[in-house]
């Protein structure tokens, strides 16, 4: 087996349960822990929902499947695993107490990742004790259908977990592209870089939301807009990210008053209902 054979997975929200979904479907059991009980209860809603519908898709065995999962809300859980994919909020300090926690209840010999999209990899790194055994593992949303991982590696990163990494993705029934640290990485930088363009034309009134994403689809052959990806991330996501690579690398990540309106306005994309497009229907 390509994946390892126990995983755990801090985080249960949308990126933390397509996480554990992608790794027990591949083989893996996966202990997941999250801030308190009702977190629990909606983290395992999720996943029983979407291991369902893989069953009804894939023909796998959706109780068997299930029963390789485990909830808790107890670190200590991770005892015994062999890999931690951290899946909290893109906040610094958070993802930092975070791995920080789960650092002290890890064997010597399991490895650490963060799946944050742009946050500093080295400096994240700089705050735990075995640096040498953590790195990135960028998912992408919705995670059981995605293709891609982005392996975010340290200038600390083993050799050895560097491997791993790429052979756990490929594992996953996934294509792994290896970054090294930099602000927004390759993809969100790349990403983030054509969605804000994309939401100051809207802005200038250069196009309707739909045209501007219809041009990349049918021009560029992307597989949705940036409008309507902004909408999946959430808008206020985008903007933390914007943000973030505003401050590191300047003025061509200002992030535009449309995207800033919005977010305070509550338009946070597809989990609010509304965004660049409406979902209330």
């Amino acid at each position: 087996m390509d994946v390892p054979a126990e995983v755990g997975v801090l985080g249960g929200g949308t990126m933390g349960a397509g996480i554990a979904h992608a790794f027990v479907v591949s083989g893996s059991s996966v202990t997941l822990v999250e801030r308190d009980d009702a977190s629990v209860d909606a983290a395992r809603g999720r996943i029983e929902k979407s291991i369902s519908r893989a069953a009804e898709k894939t023909g796998i065995d959706a109780a068997e499947a299930l029963s390789r999962f485990t909830f808790t809300t107890d670190y200590a859980a991770f005892q015994n695993v062999e890999l931690v994919v951290e899946a909290v909020p893109e906040d610094f300090t958070l993802k930092v107490n975070a791995l920080t926690a789960v650092e002290a209840n890890l064997s010597s010999s399991a490895w650490l990742t963060t799946n944050t999209s742009s946050l500093s990899i080295t400096n994240i790194a700089a705050e735990l004790k075995n640096p040498e055994r953590f790195c990135g593992l960028h998912f992408f949303n919705p995670v059981p259908q995605s293709a891609l991982v982005e392996v975010v590696l340290a200038p600390r990163t083993s050799e050895e977990l560097a491997a791993l990494a790429s052979k756990w993705v490929r594992g996953l029934g996934k294509t792994p592209i290896v970054v090294n640290d930099a602000p927004g990485f390759a993809s969100s930088r790349l990403g983030v870089a054509i969605a804000l363009e994309a939401m100051r034309m809207l802005e200038e009134g250069v196009a309707s939301a739909e045209d501007i994403d219809t041009a990349m689809v049918l021009g560029y052959r992307h597989a949705a807009g940036p409008l309507k990806t902004t909408d999946l991330v959430g808008l206020d996501v985008r903007l933390n990210i914007a943000e973030y690579l505003h401050a590191n690398l300047g003025e061509r990540f200002a992030p535009p008053q449309i995207l800033r309106d919005m977010v305070a306005r509550g338009e946070l994309g597809r989990k609010s209902g509304k965004g660049f497009f409406d979902y209330n229907d």
